[in-house]
């Protein structure tokens, strides 16, 4: 089995995560002999805000206020992680980027320079209503109701116009999955669609 690619794309709150995570898993059952590297920026974000420099300070506000980082921020987030400790022969999955169609377009050129093929798009695709549900319960810091209204509006007005970068691509494989069901069926959707 070759070296797969996965972006993982949806809603705070869709559970792209917890499907990263079974992925990963699966991945390690199917290709033991084979490393997942997995690419998190959401927690990555979070130990980022807890330094003291001016930038993360500044990123934490955002953060705090439920306001969308910069790009250049958010570029920085994954781009030196897979400078710094990426070793080229593994399994790639990346979830919580792109949150921009510009991102997007970054993101795509590491397909390309490290000489992988047809990634596949996991669009977690999970109502408004839902994801705000998941939310407000999960008590998180960023997970108040204005903020989750905040994080809510800007997926429509940023991450989701970045869906139209892959839906008609032919360079990706783009999977859309009903992600309003249980955890338990999204990952059996998941892997019905998976060609691997």
């Amino acid at each position: 089995m070759k070296a797969q690619n996965f972006i993982f794309i949806g809603r705070s709150g869709c559970g792209k995560g917890t499907q990263a995570t079974r992925l990963t898993d699966y991945l390690k059952k199917l290709d033991p002999s084979r490393e997942v590297f997995y690419l998190q920026t959401g927690a990555e974000f979070r130990e980022f805000i807890q330094g003291d420099t001016h930038t993360q300070q500044l990123s934490k506000k955002a953060y705090v206020a439920g306001e969308l980082q910069p790009e250049f921020i958010a570029v920085w987030m994954w781009s030196h992680i897979l400078i710094e400790k990426f070793k080229g022969d593994e399994h790639l999955i990346t979830d919580g980027s792109p949150r921009k169609f510009h991102e997007a377009g970054t993101l795509d050129s590491i397909f390309s320079f490290y000489g992988r093929e047809k990634p596949f798009l996991i669009f977690i695709n999970t109502s408004r209503e839902e994801a705000t549900r998941r939310l407000e319960g999960r008590k998180r810091l960023d997970d108040g109701a204005a903020d989750v209204k905040k994080r809510m509006d800007w997926y429509d007005t940023d991450v989701a116009p970045a869906l139209t970068f892959y839906r008609d691509n032919p360079d990706y494989n783009f999977l859309e999955i009903n992600g309003d069901q249980s955890p338990d069926l999204v990952w059996q959707e998941i892997q019905s669609k998976l060609s691997l």
